[in-house]
């Protein structure tokens, strides 16, 4: 098998538990049909994963491999072993997001591109996927200036993303783990409870607990929340400003950071 077919392989095997689990274990009640958000988000995921093939190809991958034969970036200049140093670039990088996505809250601009992705009125493993084509075109662009700038390899490249997008779908996905794993794991891991308070209309909420994969951040650098206000079953989730599924179609989204919220 190739990558790219390794890397689809388990995106979907993910999908598809995620899914199944959603159905036998959901933690939070729906508000919105979800046969209608999960059209809507896949439908701007495949837009994003086209966008991004047409105007950037395989890049992060591609300036990964240039970057090692002209031995640039950090990595590649210390040259550790290769298991020690796919650790790092991975741990690295996953810091780096982190911190993109408190850019992506504490900077008014580049919240009216990633509000779309808080703005889902329910919270399931679509979700992981939802963004502005602006926003996915920005992110892309950042993490091509941080592969270069870190250097790692080919292979840590591809382990991150595959990790990026299986806790994606993970960490969004509307399951209820017993209360003793959730507490155990989140030491280390972001959990499906923990992220949610993230995606709460509580402002306070939304501007906490912003990792993805390791919640050692939120902990260290004082953004991490245990509990929200309300019961994880009773959270309402989304944004203020849209709090009905008309204002929240494809079209609409699309829109969304351009037009005014007074």
């Amino acid at each position: 098998m190739t990558v790219e077919q390794i890397r689809l392989s388990i995106f979907l095997g993910v999908l598809i538990l995620m899914l199944v689990l959603e159905s036998v274990i959901p933690r939070h009640p729906t508000v919105d049909s979800k046969l209608r958000r999960l059209a809507i988000n896949f439908s701007l995921t495949g837009f994003n994963v086209l966008l991004v093939r047409m105007l950037l190809g395989g890049a992060a991958v591609g300036v990964a491999h240039f970057a090692g034969e002209q031995g640039w970036g950090l990595l590649n200049y210390l040259d550790w072993p290769v298991a020690v140093e796919m650790a790092v670039g991975i741990i690295i990088m996953d810091l780096m997001i982190y911190i993109q996505h408190v850019v992506l809250h504490m900077i008014p601009f580049f919240w009216r591109f990633h509000k779309v992705h808080h703005s889902d009125l329910d919270l399931d493993v679509s979700s992981g996927f939802r963004f502005h084509p602006l926003e996915i075109l920005g992110s892309m662009i950042y993490k091509l200036g941080l592969v270069a700038a870190l250097g790692p390899s080919v292979m840590t490249v591809v382990v991150f993303e595959a990790i990026l997008s299986s806790m994606a779908q993970f960490t969004h996905s509307n399951i209820k783990l017993p209360l003793g794993l959730d507490r155990a794991l989140r030491w280390v891991f972001v959990t499906p409870d923990m992220h949610r308070i993230h995606h709460s209309v509580e402002v306070d909420e939304t501007n906490s607990n912003y990792g993805f994969n390791i919640s050692i951040w939120d902990r260290f650098l004082g953004t991490y929340i245990q509990e929200g206000r309300k019961p994880q079953p009773e959270i309402i989730i989304g944004v203020p400003e849209f709090r009905s599924p008309r204002q929240v179609s494809l079209f609409k989204l699309v829109l969304m950071p351009f037009q005014s919220t007074r």
